[in-house]
């Protein structure tokens, strides 16, 4: 499984795509996703859609069929009972349940302002509050760095910025042991190079 944030952060968004399909692998929808599918949808049905920066907007052209659907295919959340979590892609609102958190939340949330989720960054994540129980796996505040908190983990440790890609690793019925002692679980690889940013 993924956090999303597969297209627009590197060079080669449809050999990400293609090894996502190649693994049969499932992606919480990410904001990136969210952006460049609603603008090709506008461009569809001929009307305007949310502006994109030069790397999005050429995703609209070198995407093809297979891609598209695997964008629509995504969803918002991903529950995995067998390991007592739940994979978003920003954050949840732990107020709601899982079918009433709103779509801007679960693709945007980094942290609370004034008792609110927030996309705002600030030092402390949303998740260090998180009550719980069901553990959430997030991604999107890579500014945090791996994040290892009571009832959630955050694996966005820069990769695109040239520092880590980072994975909860998980055997069967195995659940994310305390924060203490998850590092056994998390695995991590140095990025090759800088893919973005800069």
């Amino acid at each position: 499984m993924f956090v999303g944030d597969l297209v627009g952060r590197g060079p080669d968004t449809p050999g990400v795509l293609e090894q996502v399909r190649q693994l049969g692998a499932q992606v919480a929808l990410g904001n990136h996703e969210h952006r460049v599918l609603a603008a090709y949808e506008a461009r569809e049905a001929g009307r305007a859609g949310p502006s994109l920066g030069p790397g999005h907007l050429a995703l609209l052209d070198r995407l093809g069929p297979e891609d598209w659907a695997l964008l629509r295919a995504m969803k918002p959340y991903l529950e995995l009972p067998e390991h007592g979590l739940i994979v978003v892609h920003a954050g949840l609102d732990p107020r709601l349940p899982l079918p009433a958190q709103r779509l801007e939340v679960l693709i945007h949330m980094r942290s609370w302002d004034y008792g609110e989720p927030s996309a705002r960054f600030r030092e402390e994540s949303w998740a260090s509050d998180y009550p719980g129980p069901t553990h959430v796996v997030f991604g999107h505040n890579a500014r945090l760095g791996l994040q290892l908190h009571p009832h959630a983990t955050g694996v966005d440790s820069g990769c695109v910025y040239g520092e880590r890609l980072s994975a909860l690793v998980l055997g069967p019925g195995e659940r994310p042991l305390p924060p203490a002692e998850r590092h056994q679980q998390i695995h991590q690889v140095k990025a090759r190079r800088q893919y973005y940013g800069g």
